[in-house]
């Protein structure tokens, strides 16, 4: 795993890149957290969807929700950067609609939209 941090607008934000999946479950994802505010001090994540696991993507598996509240509890703001069109559900659709019209969780097709929208909240 490697974390660059990128400042923008009085911001940092941890820019995570792996070549492994990162967050597997609940645990691995506060892991994570404590990973980045531990080595950078950031509240502020960009990581690509391929750094997470596929079962966070079918949201009756519950992994989505029980992580992403993890991360507003714990004052994070978190980008996923990938490619979301790939999956068909309308209700994963609808989250991510709804996530990307809030101000703690995005999912973008690109990284410089990740910077970009957690620097402006």
């Amino acid at each position: 795993m490697e974390i660059n941090v990128i400042r923008t607008n009085n911001v940092e934000i941890a820019n995570v890149k792996s070549n492994e999946i990162l967050i597997k479950d609940v645990q691995s994802a506060l892991d994570l957290m404590a990973t980045v505010r531990y080595e950078t001090n950031c509240d502020y994540i960009i990581i690509d969807k391929s750094s997470i696991s596929e079962d966070f993507f079918d949201l009756s598996t519950k992994l989505a929700g029980d992580v992403l509240q993890k991360y507003i509890n714990y004052q994070f703001k978190i980008a996923i950067v990938g490619d979301f069109s790939v999956y068909k559900s309308k209700s994963l659709k609808d989250f991510i609609y709804e996530c990307n019209n809030g101000k703690d969780i995005f999912f973008l097709p690109y990284e410089n939209q990740a910077v970009e929208a957690l620097s402006r909240v």
